[in-house]
């Protein structure tokens, strides 16, 4: 993980500090001249892997508050960019900060600009820290954190004034809502705990006035005013600083704020530095003063820690899947393990019991063709029950017909009448004959004997072809009607037949 550089710049000097676990340790100081630069620049080669953020702590800073249309996006950015233009002569050390929109049908967005006036103050330090290409992560101001400080202090109210002692000045920051909406710093002539008190109830007085001036707050409104102190100093201040007028005093001990914040290395004195480094390195304001070119080293660097995370979290991912399959693999080699072991086992008994099975004389894959053959005739094998089913069923309906042979065969015989050859077919023949009354008439004869075929064509899978009517009735023989005597006296008439049915064998 990167490490936190915090740097402080003031009217005179840069003072670099790293932090750790809420602790803050000086590195360096740095006087704003050429040897000072060149010490500066030789400090950065030993911070390639740190993230720099920059606070400045100087009195080159302007505020102006803006109404523009409500806008989005592209056109928005460029109507802001043009006012900025307008107020600070085109400063790249810029930044807007939205007060939200006003409650009308126009909806007008409510900006506060501010920037720093004097870029060529931060030129020679940026200039470094850019040739030595360490992340940049961004440049705040004390002012800018006044604010989120006093609302993490308790202090919040909806007006209110802050004072802290930084670089022999006051810092004077006008809060509203959370937010600075002016900050300057009044220097002190007299460094002692009694003329710093005195300092602070001065500069609160000409503050209430000059916000009175720019109509800020109103001349009957109460104002609140946090002074940080250091705990030595403090009961100077309360003496020098009692409620009059409009005002309402509150000192907050810098120790007590420090253990508040979480900074394990409280002030040494009345300066309140280390209490916005603190802050600065856990609650970073979203939005900064430095642009996109100073901030290029840092976008790389995210790109580039967004690169090793995502590679990290892929190798822990296929580690995890290796892992998985490996655990897989384990178990599968020792179920194959187990399962041979097994089969080695049943293989054992079935040879031991296979040795007490009487002897055949031959081998075990010719039995196994033999049973497969028998199995397999055995259900080709059929039997003539369901063609002489419905063949007696005709028979018992029909009394006049005696059978005289029944021909039953699988399949019709070749060519060469020496074999049978293939088919789902079975053929029944039946050779009978028909006997009637001696007077019986042709008609009649023939009535009885379709009636017996028509019996056997009830069965859906039967097909019947007569062979041989019972009277030969062909186109050159005349039928007389005389012709249905076939025997004298009481004998009946006997009239042969033959009808061949063929019966689909199903699968």
């Amino acid at each position: 993980m990167s490490a936190h550089c915090l740097l402080y710049l003031n009217t005179h000097r840069l003072t670099a500090y790293a932090w750790r676990q809420g602790r803050l340790h000086a590195e360096g100081v740095f006087e704003n001249g050429e040897q000072g630069l060149t010490a500066f620049r030789d400090y950065l080669q030993d911070r390639q892997n740190c993230h720099l953020s920059l606070l400045a702590n100087i009195a080159e800073e302007g505020h102006v508050l803006e109404t523009i249309p409500f806008l989005q996006g592209a056109d928005r950015q460029a109507l802001i960019t043009r006012k900025i233009g307008q107020h600070f002569m085109g400063s790249p050390l810029a930044a807007a900060f939205s007060l939200g929109y006003e409650k009308n049908r126009r909806k007008n967005e409510k900006l506060l600009l501010s920037a720093l006036t004097n870029p060529a103050h931060f030129d020679p330090w940026l200039q470094r820290i850019a040739d030595s290409e360490v992340p940049l992560a961004g440049i705040y101001t004390v002012a800018q954190l006044a604010g989120p400080l006093l609302n993490k202090l308790g202090g919040a109210a909806k007006r209110s004034v802050l004072l802290s002692m930084q670089d022999h000045s006051i810092r004077e920051s006008y809060v509203v809502d959370g937010r600075t909406l002016f900050s300057r710093m009044a220097p002190i002539s007299d460094s002692s705990i009694a003329g710093i008190a005195s300092s602070f109830a001065a500069e609160a007085a000409k503050l209430q006035q000059y916000l009175i001036g720019q109509r800020l707050i109103g001349r009957d409104e109460n104002l609140p005013v946090f002074i940080i102190a250091y705990p030595p100093a403090i009961p100077a201040i309360d003496n020098a600083c009692p409620d009059r007028g409009n005002l309402s005093f509150s000192i907050i001990d810098s120790h007590h704020a420090a253990e508040k914040l979480g900074l394990k290395t409280p002030p040494e004195d009345n300066r309140c530095d280390p209490l916005y480094l603190h802050l600065l390195a856990t609650s970073p304001p979203r939005q900064q003063f430095a642009s996109a070119a100073h901030r290029h080293d840092f976008q790389l660097a995210r790109i580039r820690r967004g690169i090793l995370a995502l590679g990290l979290t892929a190798l822990l991912g296929g580690l995890l899947f290796a892992a998985r399959e490996s655990y897989h693999a384990h178990t599968l080699r020792h179920e194959t393990q187990e399962l041979q072991a097994r089969e080695a086992d049943m293989q054992a008994r079935y040879q031991e019991i296979s040795s007490s099975f009487p002897q055949l004389g031959i081998d075990n894959d010719t039995l196994r063709r033999l049973t497969d053959r028998h199995a397999e005739l055995s259900r080709q094998q059929r039997q003539p029950e369901a063609a002489l089913r419905r063949l007696s069923r005709a028979v018992d309906q029909v009394p006049a017909i005696a059978l005289v042979r029944i021909d039953w065969q699988i399949g019709r015989k070749s060519s060469d009448t020496s074999a049978v050859s293939e088919g789902r077919e079975e053929i029944t023949t039946v050779h009978g004959n028909v006997r009637l009354a001696p007077a019986a008439t042709i008609r009649q004869v023939l009535a009885t004997f379709e009636q017996f075929v028509d019996l056997l064509r009830l069965d859906p899978d039967n097909t019947v072809r007569i062979l041989q009517p019972p009277y030969d009735m062909v186109s050159d023989r005349t039928l007389r009607g005389g012709e249905g005597i076939g025997v004298t006296g009481d004998s009946a008439q006997v009239r042969p037949f033959a009808v061949e049915i063929v019966r689909t064998i199903a699968p």
